[in-house]
C-alpha cells in the first residue's frame, strides 16, 4: 500500500500537474511502485498466495495500460519505460 505522500510525488513526477491522477503516465506508475512494494513483501512471505493473485492483477492491469499508451502515444510510452526501468 502507497502512502498518501508517495503518492502525490508519482503525480507530481509523472503528471501534467498536480491534480492529474487519471492519465495513464501516472497510473502505470504509481502500479510500478505498488508491484515493486509485493515484490519486497514476497521475498520474505514467499506463501502468501492470496497477495501474489493481487500481485497478478496489477501486473496485468499495468501491461493494459502500457498497451494502450503505446498505441495511443509512442513516443510518451518509451520515455515511461526508461524513466519507470520496466523492462521491454
Amino acid at each position: 500500500m502507497l502512502s498518501k505522500e508517495r503518492k502525490q510525488e508519482l503525480v507530481k513526477l509523472y503528471g501534467k500537474n498536480e491534480k492529474d491522477t487519471g492519465s495513464t503516465q501516472v497510473q502505470v506508475a504509481i502500479l510500478t511502485e505498488e508491484i515493486n512494494q509485493l515484490n519486497i513483501h514476497f521475498q520474505t512471505h514467499i506463501h502468501d498466495f492470496h497477495s501474489k493473485r493481487g500481485l497478478m492483477c496489477k501486473i496485468g492491469q499495468r501491461r493494459a495500460l502500457l498497451d494502450y499508451l503505446k498505441k495511443k502515444d509512442l513516443k510518451a510510452y518509451e520515455e515511461l519505460i526508461v524513466k519507470l526501468g520496466i523492462r521491454r
